[in-house]
């Protein structure tokens, strides 16, 4: 699943970092939670805005990286040093909006019935949340300026759609309207790529004549390798085959397809049908359902690093949607278990599973869930695994897992 720049930042403002900033700013909860709600999308716009600018794309770069780098992300879940992160928020709020900054402060101000130096403390932690986000992603992919705006302009759509009516930005920001930035976004994306393959093709010619028909030839072998995986990446995630050590899922039945998963709080996940999140929520949904020991469900599209206990950078999202189902349903309280199958030496495999469970609890804390809400990681190793050691791999992937325990609900 693709990423969601909106939703991995609402994913932050969790309902106790909402109530930690009411009482620090002294305004009630709603009025917070109505200026989180304007203030998120009017700082993506923002910077999408900022982004079709000359040289801005790469001034977003830079303060993202800065953001992601700064550990910020992490303080945000327990607001620790709340003046600090607003202090720091300001100074790249105004960096985002320069002399429209004031403007969006007025603007979401009246839009929630706050005061506006509340508006601006909002906006000046919704700020980094936004930026650190924008720099995970960026350091995560290896983006350049380029690959940045073009992952900015993939979500325009999403952002746009999310400003809530009445919320005046295109005038606060200055344009005639926010279809604007599609326009501003294309061409900044064009000069880049144009400023790419100018700097490509001057390195090109100074390059001695005898080189150019060596990196034709490798071109051309590499677009034949990327053309055969890219031929066989349906199947590869569709049945995943990992090794002795790994502990992979495959997606969700391809079949089924991609669904929404619309949760309490009105925020919409993208999910396989009959995948985690599909499951987890028709079942805290159910007034009959319980919590216990006994309840688990399997990530379906969580993948590691092979032979260690490092997230795949595609994993994240999965993760992502779980704190969002967190953040949604607040009685909620999960465990994560981590498990192998039988082949290979017991006490490495329990090891390799409690690291990769702790792997993805602390995913989960650094994406701002509530930790009130997490009852820990265990790694059970093989002792669950139903296959045989010497089974077929089809059969002792299976026991290959890290799943979700619902505790209470």
């Amino acid at each position: 699943m693709s990423f969601n720049l909106l939703d991995s930042v609402k994913g932050l403002f969790t309902n106790d970092l909402t109530a930690k900033m009411a009482g620090s700013f002294g305004e009630s909860e709603g009025g917070i939670q109505k200026a989180i709600g304007g203030a998120i999308p009017a700082v993506l716009a923002g910077l999408l805005s900022k982004a079709g600018t000359t040289d801005g794309a790469s001034g977003i770069l830079n303060l993202s990286k800065d953001a992601a780098g700064s550990g910020i992300l992490g303080s945000l879940s327990s607001f620790a040093g709340g003046s600090n992160i607003v202090s720091k928020g300001l100074e790249w709020l105004k960096k985002i909006f320069g002399d429209k900054a004031d403007n969006i402060i007025s603007l979401i101000a009246g839009f929630a019935g706050i005061r506006e130096s509340s508006a601006a403390s909002v906006l000046s932690v919704a700020a980094p949340a936004a930026l650190g986000s924008i720099g995970k992603e960026v350091t995560q992919k290896n983006l350049d300026v380029s690959g940045l705006t073009s992952m900015l302009a993939s979500q325009k759509d999403n952002i746009l759609n999310a400003l809530p009516s009445g919320l005046n930005l295109a005038g606060a920001l200055g344009l005639g309207s926010l279809g604007d930035l599609g326009s501003k976004l294309t061409g900044a994306f064009s000069n880049a790529t144009n400023a790419a393959r100018t700097t490509a093709g001057k390195a090109a010619g100074s390059s001695n004549k005898w080189l150019v028909p060596v990196l034709l030839a490798l071109l051309a072998i590499a677009a034949i390798v990327y053309l055969t995986k890219g031929c066989n990446r349906s199947a590869e995630e569709a049945v995943v085959t990992p090794g002795p050590d790994t502990v992979q899922q495959a997606p969700a039945e391809p079949s089924l397809g991609s669904i929404k998963v619309k949760l309490p709080d009105g925020i919409e996940l993208d999910a396989y049908k009959g995948g985690i999140e599909d499951k987890l929520v028709t079942f805290l949904n159910d007034p009959a359902s319980k919590g216990g020991k006994d309840v688990w469900f399997d990530f379906d599209n969580l993948n590691f690093q092979t032979g260690s206990a490092e997230l795949t950078p595609e994993s994240l999202k999965q993760v992502s949607n779980i704190a969002a189902i967190l953040k949604a349903y607040p009685k909620l309280k999960i465990k994560i278990g981590g498990y192998t199958d039988k082949s290979g030496d017991a006490a490495v495999n329990k090891k390799l599973s409690q690291d990769r469970a702790d792997a993805v609890l602390t995913a989960l804390k650094s994406t701002g869930a509530n930790a009130a809400q997490l009852a820990g990681a265990e790694g059970y190793g093989s002792e669950f695994a139903k296959a045989a050691a010497d089974a077929p791999d089809e059969q002792r992937r299976l026991d290959r897992r890290i799943a979700v325990g619902v505790r209470e609900k």
